[in-house]
């Protein structure tokens, strides 16, 4: 098995694997798959095709128009990538609500870095509702909803990333990070608590919590002064040494905290809009790569048509036209047999191209036609300078006097006169030099 069919098995193996993947709903997985798959051999347009219907899936219509577009660039027949195109182009009002969908995400992320939670929050709904597969938009949602410390609405969001990707690491260590942060938030809220015996009571007025026996009652009036007085005496002795500098150590305490908390919010919120703006950047990359091949790919295929256009010429006995068409083929962009066919299909037309070219420009020059003589005999003078003893020369440094074209007239009776010395032609050739201003030397 040589290596070319092992990279094709391995390619259509990474296919079905990827196919696999995306039955299951893992479209995170199923991308990577599809991605080697293109990297072992870009022309899989079933891979292709099916990495675009993915991104489309996940929100990413630009990408997924791009795979389609290319792919369709490698297989112009029978090809998918036609009828979800044409599906696509034909709704003039998805293709508005595709752009406005990128705009509203960027201007998401431009809030994100302007620390405008609330206008993101709003601009990232509105995204989601013109494009509700668009995972990355949830993803974004939950986390500005969890620095708000709403994780219920992270959490929200981020199951409806799942029920679209339920492969993506992202957000399913987003939602991990939610359901922690909730544990720690509802693991602090309990307000009132009874000791084991039920001896005493314990109940909160505001910050301050009460504690007093299950079953007191108060029998007199005296006691109940008294108790009045004492607990005002101690109250006002616990206040002076226990409770105020209690409160402000825990004051101080809590605002230490909470600057903590702000920094590794701050810290968590910048990582987390660098690996966004890494991820677009990575994307954009993606998509000029991709347009860098689909446009490598219109020359292969332009070049190639060139090719067969040429040889279906000289079937036909048009060896100027085949000669014409052949000169802008270019064999560094041919295959190995495509150079094999252009380098034979060159050599038999080349001679009799020169040949009917050069019939055609002497019967242009005797007609007195002297731009089309030129024409044809710049081409004899490209491909054998001193074609049919010198006369495409002298013919061709005629015509250019004839046009007024001086310069070039001269260049050409100079090399009559270096190539024939001697000859009629070349005595001639210095007589038009001496007039033009070029004496012989």
């Amino acid at each position: 098995m040589d290596s070319y069919t092992k990279i094709i098995r391995v390619s259509n193996a990474l296919y079905n694997d990827g196919l696999e993947k995306a039955k299951i709903r893992d479209l995170s997985g199923a991308i990577q798959s599809l991605q080697k798959s293109l990297r072992y051999y870009k022309g899989n347009t079933q891979a292709r095709n099916l990495l675009g219907l993915i991104y489309y899936e996940m929100g990413e219509v630009a990408d997924a128009l791009s795979e389609w577009v290319l792919s369709r660039s490698l297989k112009p027949e029978n090809n998918p990538a036609d009828q979800y195109l044409e599906e696509i182009q034909s709704n003039r009002s998805q293709l508005g609500s595709v752009n406005q969908t990128i705009k509203k995400y960027n201007q998401a992320l431009l809030y994100c870095q302007q620390d405008s939670k609330d206008l993101a929050i709003i601009q990232l709904k509105k995204v989601l509702s013109m494009n509700p597969g668009l995972v990355k938009g949830y993803q974004l949602l939950a986390l500005l909803y969890m620095e708000e410390g709403q994780y219920e609405l992270a959490k929200k969001e981020l199951r409806r990333a799942i029920e679209i990707d339920n492969g993506n690491i992202t957000t399913l260590r987003y939602l991990r990070e939610a359901n922690l942060r909730l544990q720690r938030e509802t693991s602090g809220e309990k307000d009132g608590r009874r000791d084991k015996g039920g001896k005493t009571a314990a109940y909160r007025s505001g910050n301050e919590t009460i504690i007093q026996p299950a079953n007191y009652k108060d029998n007199s009036a005296v006691m109940t002064v008294l108790n009045l007085v004492i607990g005002v005496a101690i109250g006002v002795l616990i206040t002076s040494f226990l409770v105020i500098p209690g409160v402000k150590q825990k004051a101080v305490s809590e605002a230490k905290k909470a600057e903590l908390a702000a920094n590794d919010s701050l810290t968590t919120r910048n990582q987390e809009v660098k690996s966004l703006e890494n991820q677009i950047k990575t994307l954009e990359n993606q998509i000029k790569e991709q347009e860098g091949d689909s446009e490598n790919a219109k020359k292969v295929a332009d070049n190639y048509d060139k090719l067969l256009e040429a040889y279906d010429a000289f079937a036909q006995q048009n060896i100027q036209g085949a000669g014409d068409t052949i000169a802008n083929v270019d064999s560094k962009l041919l295959g190995n047999k495509g150079k094999a066919i252009y380098d034979n299909l060159n050599t038999q037309v080349n001679e009799q191209y020169i040949s009917a070219v050069y019939a055609q420009a002497e019967q242009d020059y005797n007609g007195h036609k002297y731009p089309e003589a030129i024409t044809g005999l710049e081409k004899v003078v490209q491909v054998e300078e001193d074609y049919n003893d010198g006369y495409a020369i002298y013919y061709l440094a005629q015509s250019y006097r004839q046009t007024g074209d001086v310069e070039n007239a001269k260049k050409y009776y100079q090399k009559m006169v270096e190539l024939h010395p001697g000859t009629a032609r070349a005595r001639k050739s210095q007589q038009y030099l001496n007039e033009l201003g070029q004496p012989q030397p």
